[in-house]
């Protein structure tokens, strides 16, 4: 397997191979005498055609190339081996005894990385394969990095394009709040922006989840602050009403008010929220808001009557978003209020319904974000 392509755990573990070409029995031999122990692994190779054949094969970390060989010399190998994508990285030093400008030249047009001169100092060559050895393969784990971080980044969108699927399954079944998790979720991260570092912790229970602060810690440290944070928001925000799915239509559709009986099963929709997502993994951290929404700050809200900072931040800012877009929108059985309307209504919530230290913040943030959005729709 190519070094390229390795885990980087194996890659940290597995020696650098080295590929050794001369065609004099004692020059390998004394190459072999200096490496051997030094914690690479050796192959060798008597003239350019084996050359070229074991590298291909092989797909050394490095290689040692006469320059003076019968058939082929060092520079022709040297010219073939970068004319191949798989080796065209690979560290080649020439080892010879042209020590003239001209041929240092050739040798450099070739593809050569370094020179060392026959006879060779031995601590000198010892010094210059590790050197190279050394940064080849450093090179070789930020490439392994990159492409893991790529594919972490293809997996996310992977799984936002899926919870993005599930809420427009659960749109075109309630037509009623049709577009409802898009603009919510919108607002929801535009007001988790305007909270900064100090003001989450300000805000923040201190028995805050434990897992999230863990998670969280170990996002940040990957990905930067703050940023896994609001993905975990987003998908939360985007997710806030799956549990509707489990409701039957009879009730979710009904056109008039619902029955005493009707309510209980309407408000599991947050447990089943819950129990559908609880399992997957990457949506634990997300789960604060399906199912802690409709919780209020007075302790009266559901499914389990959580009260003040028992109720998760996330959830505390997400059912200000909540209810402002719900007034804010058009329904079949009301027209949409001033916002005006909607702030003033919110105001008389605060410290019941919702968190009083939120309200004001919320208020601005939400005022700014309208604004924005109609400019955007302006042009």
């Amino acid at each position: 397997m190519h070094p390229a392509s390795r885990p980087a755990e194996k890659m940290v573990e597995e020696k650098s191979l080295i590929l050794i070409v001369d065609d004099l029995v004692k020059v390998r031999q004394a190459m072999e005498s200096l490496l051997v122990g030094q914690g690479y692994q050796l192959e060798f190779a008597c003239d350019g055609k084996e050359a070229l054949q074991k590298a291909s094969t092989l797909l050394p970390d490095l290689i040692l190339l006469d320059v003076m060989m019968p058939n082929m010399d060092g520079f022709e190998v040297c010219r073939h081996l970068r004319a191949d994508s798989r080796l065209a990285e690979v560290p080649i030093v020439l080892v010879t005894a042209l020590d003239d400008q001209e041929s240092r030249l050739k040798g450099i047009e070739a593809g050569a990385d370094d020179f060392i001169t026959k006879p060779f100092d031995r601590a000198e060559l010892r010094a210059r394969v590790k050197t190279i050895t050394r940064l080849n393969r450093y090179g070789k784990l930020r490439e392994e990095h990159q492409r893991l971080l790529e594919a972490y980044t293809e997996l996310q969108l992977t799984y936002d394009a899926t919870i993005e699927g599930w809420v427009r399954a659960l749109d075109l079944r309630d037509k009623e709040t049709e577009g409802h998790s898009q603009r919510v979720t919108h607002l929801t991260v535009h007001v988790a922006r305007a909270l900064d570092e100090g003001e989450l912790h300000l805000y923040e229970s201190a028995e805050h989840n434990r897992r999230v602060a863990d998670m969280t810690i170990e996002m940040a440290e990957s990905l930067g602050a703050g940023q896994d944070e609001l993905q975990h928001l987003r998908r939360g925000a985007l997710l806030h009403d799956i549990g509707k799915l489990g409701v039957p239509d009879s009730i979710l559709l009904k056109p008039g008010p619902l029955t005493a009986e009707e309510w209980v099963v309407m408000r599991r929709h947050p447990i089943y929220a819950h129990e559908w997502l609880s399992p997957i993994s990457y949506l634990l951290p997300a789960l604060d808001i399906p199912y802690g929404h409709h919780e209020k700050w007075d302790g009266s809200g559901y499914p389990r009557g959580l009260r003040e900072e028992e109720i998760p931040l996330a959830a505390r800012i997400f059912a200000l978003v909540d209810v402002w877009d719900a007034l804010r929108s058009d329904r079949p059985y009301r027209s949409s209020w001033p916002k005006e309307k909607v702030a003033e209504h919110i105001r008389k919530l605060s410290g019941t319904h919702f968190d009083p230290r939120l309200v004001e913040l919320f208020l601005t943030t939400a005022e700014a974000f309208d604004a924005a959005e109609a400019g955007k729709i302006k042009e």
